[in-house]
């Protein structure tokens, strides 16, 4: 990768395709609760919106994306927003763009007016734990045994974080 500067940026409509690279080479078992999605799985539909996504570029190529969304659509929650969404290619870990993915998802939630941040994550997810952890997220409650996959029973842990 030729430049070690990172650039966050809204997505746009022709951003599907680099999205969805990013989705398929990072999707993991051990993040996931749904199989893998095919490569030409589309991105963007009307539960999915551009609008939603922030990306990282690096060297002029989308290496990253996060997506945030209002977690329930109801006024009295209008001030929360849930991260539904984060991948990093495997070649550009280690830069700290997943931080900075998060950052930037944070600070836009902040200045749409949202309070606080939530997000899911497996329990056995422990890289993906501790990035939360280093983003300022807490543990506010575990679903025990919320999903069976393949090699059993797992916990779905959500986790958030005041935006002040």
């Amino acid at each position: 990768m030729p430049s070690d500067d990172v650039i966050i940026r809204p997505a746009r409509d022709e951003d599907e395709r680099a999205i969805r690279a990013v989705d398929h080479a990072a999707w993991s078992p051990l993040g996931e609760v749904a199989p893998r999605p095919p490569e030409d799985a589309p991105v963007f539909d009307g539960a999915h919106r551009p609008g939603q996504y922030l990306l990282a570029e690096l060297g002029g190529r989308v290496v990253g994306y996060v997506r945030q969304v209002r977690e329930i659509p109801l006024p009295s929650n209008a001030h929360v927003r849930q991260i539904q969404g984060l991948g990093v290619l495997p070649e550009a870990r280690g830069r700290r763009i997943g931080e900075a993915l998060l950052a930037a998802a944070c600070e836009a939630a902040r200045a749409d007016g949202a309070r606080r941040m939530t997000l899911r994550v497996l329990a056995r997810n422990a890289p993906a734990r501790r990035l939360y952890e280093r983003a300022g997220f807490e543990v506010l409650g575990v679903l025990p045994e919320h999903f069976l996959l393949e090699d059993g029973y797992v916990d779905d842990v959500w986790m958030g974080r005041a935006l002040d």
